[in-house]
């Protein structure tokens, strides 16, 4: 099948190949049975009877040169278990072999002292002359790299060495190395061990008896040596103070700013600009300022070496002589660096040359141009600086527009409240082709975007912010879609900052779901894990409840019930780092329960990392508090240790137990309380969070109210236009008709009482009905009212029954009257019966009311030990501000009971009236029966005496 898909020439090539293995095969080698011959062996071999020390005082004798460069390079560790021996009785031998050893034992050895001396493994003052003797004697080797190393090791003891020591070993031989006559590489050890010995010893001593020596090596024949002469001179101004550098060394440095040789003049300007600070403002006015301007004029026909440390230096000089310049000279330093910023990009025909040089000028005009924003005032930015940094975000070369990148979040935390001064060239920049600029852009996102996002005055209002968002979520995508995968690591750390600086619903619209894509679909394990402390991020700062719910029922359904069981691998991801961002309050509430039901995926390695998780979910259970959710961990625990069939799953639970059972045994109290303040810290945010979630939608709420009632004002003006209008055209109206109602309520009256007795049956048998239908109904204000009218009826029968009696009694004769009182008495004393049983009825309902009353006061003080309960219990729960809400809320419902008592009782009593009324209204109906019945007796006896 491969045969076929290959060409003649590659099927030629591979049997060409098989061919030569072939010969090969048949060649005859001789094979050497051992590495090493008897002789050799026996030459290697040691006594193992030596202790260290003699062993390397053995192998520096008689072994070889790998042998002598493995005891020199253990030098240190020799030192350190016996400094005395080793000084004594190795040192001298390791002196010996460096007489005549080579390179490799040489870079040994300097790297061993070295180590001596800066480990500060021995008292220097006790072993000075057998470590310096040593370097000085091979400070001048013929190989430059064995001498530099070498020096470096002489310029660490001179820390360490005494002034003494420094003058008379160290100096004494300075003097005589730096004279014409010896080597270049002896000249320019001796300007390097100049400068580091000037600081060991005071001003009047460097300047009587060092600065003649530097004065003669800054004139050097050899320009290498003034270079390196003038490098030192920092450190040598630095030791002889101010007045000294005046008058002596800053001639020397003007001398060498003129230097013949570029690399000198560079040397003298930056030396000069490191020195800024020493010299005085009179020099810098007077020196300074002139040497500067005539570079800076010269900058454009000098050398692209000297302009390109002009431009790396700029920013450093020019706020050194801030307070020196005129306004001229600043407009001209500032013009200087707008030509600088565009170095190399216009030359003749439009072409760009991308010279090596030219590129470095801009680099450094991007890494100065924080210190040019602060020089020319953030309030000139746009004027002075807006197109020079334009251009270099805009730069054709990648590593200036990733220097600009790099240095732009300083930009922008200077311009403060101008911030969108430069938010198209954040645009451009986080739209960059280059993975490089957006690697450096990255690096101090969460600055930039806290300075863009917070500061911006009117970003929300226009296009910006939406740009701002898409262009975040294209650099994630292109990042996502290259194989950077530790780029994108660090773009979705820098996004976690979003959670803060945006909104809670354009952060759920538009960024939790693409971190959820990648959390689901990207297969790189440490970006998937950033994505889950991201979306955690996300989770814990957003405010409102419903978004929180439906993220986590999307981490339970997509991943913690997954089909997959990478998706499910995940959950314990997102699991260990909620652990992390959330407090144990919120985890064991919505993350615990579900990562325990995994112990039944059918997955052995979900199981896996279930026990790897086992001990980080134990920690953060609290007794008494978390109990059950302890059970449940520990049935987990169990049944993996009961059914787990993996010998993996089941090696990883049985060592999961034996920490568990640790757990609280080995971690010691201070880290336990740690934890227990951060995570209480945790809650309090958290807390905070659902405050500020309630008082936004009480807010929302209020202002949703106040609209509704401004809008019913509206309409109940409109309607109280209207409704007055009505009411004048009906008031007219109303008062005639009242007025003919009154009249025909007494006509009616007047009708009943002139008529016959029959006629007021109907009067009285109606009343009982309209007390009853209003007795149906509950309140004080009914009450009342239910109180006048039964009084008011009451008069009115009265009146009637008193009416009829006289109206038949004044038309009977005098010997039937007498009958008639006797049965009205008999009336009479039958009506004070009713009224007597009435009277004992109203007694016994007052007694039952009481003994309700009573009932009732007792429920209450259950009630009230019921919620006095409650409140202690409150107490040991619940806080004090939590407390005081709930005796409140029961006190409100204690008063709404008594309320809904008292109503009770006044329907009940309300009830009882309308029935006595009923009785007495049907003791009244008897009673005129009686009458009736009476009154038509006595008339038909009138009638049988009138006939007779």
């Amino acid at each position: 099948m491969f045969s076929s898909r290959m060409t003649g020439n590659q099927s030629g090539l591979l049997l060409g190949q098989l061919e030569d293995l072939q010969e090969l095969a048949f060649i005859d080698r001789p094979i050497r049975r051992s590495l090493k011959t008897a002789e050799e062996i026996d030459q290697l071999t040691v006594d193992e009877d030596l202790n260290d020390i003699e062993r390397a005082v053995y192998l520096l004798s008689v072994g070889q040169e790998v042998q002598r460069a493995s005891v020199i390079s253990n030098l240190p560790s020799l030192v350190r278990q016996n400094p005395a021996e080793t000084f004594r009785r190795v040192v001298p031998k390791v002196r010996e072999v460096l007489n005549g050893a080579g390179t490799e034992i040489q870079l040994a050895a300097a790297a061993s002292f070295l180590t001596i001396l800066q480990d500060d493994i021995i008292l220097i003052h006790t072993h000075t002359y057998s470590i310096l003797k040593t370097v000085l004697l091979h400070l001048n080797h013929r190989d430059t790299v064995v001498s530099n190393a070498w020096l470096e090791t002489l310029l660490s003891a001179i820390n360490a060495l005494p002034k003494e020591t420094i003058k008379q070993e160290v100096l004494n031989p300075l003097l005589y190395q730096s004279q014409l006559s010896h080597s270049l590489q002896a000249r320019l050890a001796s300007c390097r061990i100049l400068g580091k010995v000037a600081c060991k010893f005071d001003s009047h001593i460097v300047k009587k008896e060092l600065l003649p020596l530097v004065r003669s090596l800054c004139q050097d024949v050899e320009f290498e040596v003034r270079v390196g002469m003038c490098r030192q001179l920092e450190n040598i101004a630095r030791a002889t103070g101010v007045d000294n550098t005046r008058t002596d060394l800053l001639p020397e440095l003007v001398d060498l700013a003129g230097d013949e040789e570029s690399s000198v003049r560079l040397a003298a300007f930056d030396t000069i600009i490191n020195l800024m600070e020493v010299i005085d403002s009179d020099d810098r006015l007077h020196v300074v300022v002139p040497l500067v301007m005539s570079v800076c004029e010269a900058s454009s026909q000098a050398d692209e070496a000297v302009v390109a440390c002009l431009s790396f230096q700029f920013g450093k000089l020019c706020s050194g002589l801030a307070g020196c310049l005129s306004d001229e000279q600043r407009s001209r330093l500032l013009q200087t660096f707008k030509l600088l910023c565009v170095t190399g990009l216009q030359t003749e025909g439009n072409q760009i040359d991308s010279n090596n040089e030219t590129t470095l000028i801009r680099c450094n005009c991007c890494y100065n141009l924080p210190a040019m924003v602060v020089f020319a005032d953030p309030s000139h930015f746009l004027s002075e600086l807006y197109p020079s940094l334009s251009s270099l975000c805009c730069d054709p070369e990648v590593s200036v527009r990733r220097s600009a990148a790099a240095s732009f979040h300083q930009v922008v935390k200077l311009l403060g409240s101008n911030v969108q001064l430069v938010h198209k060239e954040l645009l451009v920049l986080l739209q960059d082709d280059s993975l490089e600029v957006l690697d450096a852009l990255m690096n101090h996102l969460e600055e930039t975007l806290e300075a863009v996002l917070s500061r911006g005055e009117n970003l929300t209002l226009d296009n910006k912010f939406p740009e701002l968002l898409s262009a975040l979520l294209l650099a994630e995508q292109k990042v996502g879609c290259s194989l950077r995968w530790r780029l994108h690591e660090k773009l979705l750390q820098r996004y976690s900052c979003l959670a803060r600086l945006l909104p809670g619903e354009l952060l759920h619209q538009s960024f939790s779901p693409r971190i959820f894509v990648i959390l689901t679909t990207n297969k790189v394990l440490p970006v998937q894990k950033e994505a889950a402390r991201t979306f955690c991020t996300f989770l814990r700062y957003n405010r409102k409840q419903e978004q929180r719910q439906e993220m986590m029922e999307r981490l339970i359904q997509d991943l913690a019930q997954g089909r997959s069981y990478w998706n499910r691998l995940r959950f314990l991801d997102v699991c260990e780092m909620a652990t992390e961002i959330f407090s144990r309050k919120y985890f064991n509430k919505h993350f615990l329960i579900p990562a325990l039901e995994l112990v039944h995926d059918p997955v052995a390695n979900v199981r896996y990392k279930l026990c790897q998780l086992l001990p980080r979910l134990r920690s953060s259970l609290r007794l008494p508090a978390d109990k059950q959710l302890l059970q449940q961990l520990d049935f987990c625990v169990q049944k993996l240790l009961c059914r787990e069939k993996d010998k993996d799953v089941v090696a990883t639970i049985r060592q999961t137990v034996l920490e568990l059972d640790k757990l609280d045994l080995t971690e010691p109290f201070h880290k336990r309380q740690e934890r227990d303040l951060l995570d209480q810290k945790k809650e309090k945010e958290e807390t905070l969070l659902l405050e500020m979630e309630q008082l936004e939608r009480q807010q929302s709420d209020g202002k949703r109210n106040s609209e509704k009632h401004t809008e019913r004002k509206r309409r109940d003006s409109k309607t109280s236009l209207s409704a007055t209008k009505s009411m004048s055209v009906s008031s007219s109206g109303a008062a005639g008709s009242s007025g003919k109602e009154m009249r025909r309520a007494k006509l009616s009256r007047s009708r009943s009482l002139s008529s016959q007795p029959t006629t007021s049956k109907p009067a009285n048998s109606d009343r009982p009905l309209k007390v009853k239908e209003l007795g149906g109904g509950s309140g004080p204000g009914k009450s009342s009212m239910l109180t006048s009218k039964d009084d008011s009826l009451r008069t009115a029968h009265f009146t009637m029954a008193t009416l009829s009696q006289t109206q038949s009694t004044s038309s009977m004769p005098v010997l039937i009257r007498s009958n008639t009182t006797s049965l009205l008495d008999r009336t009479s004393a039958l009506d004070q019966r009713d009224h007597r049983t009435s009277t004992m009825e109203q007694r016994d309902h007052r007694t039952s009311a009481l003994d309700q009353r009573d009932h009732r006061t007792s429920t209450m003080e259950q009630r009230d030990h019921r919620t006095s309960a409650l409140d202690q219990r409150d107490h040991r729960t619940s806080t004090l501000d939590q407390r005081d809400h709930r005796t409140s809320t029961m006190d409100q419902r204690d008063h709404r009971t008594s309320t809904l008592d008292q109503r009770d009782h006044r329907t009940s009593t309300l009830d009882q009236r309308s029935k006595s009324i009923d009785q007495r209204s049907t003791g009244v109906k008897d009673n005129q029966s009686r009458k009736l019945s009476i009154n038509r007796k006595s008339n038909s006896f009138s009638v049988q005496s009138g006939r007779e």
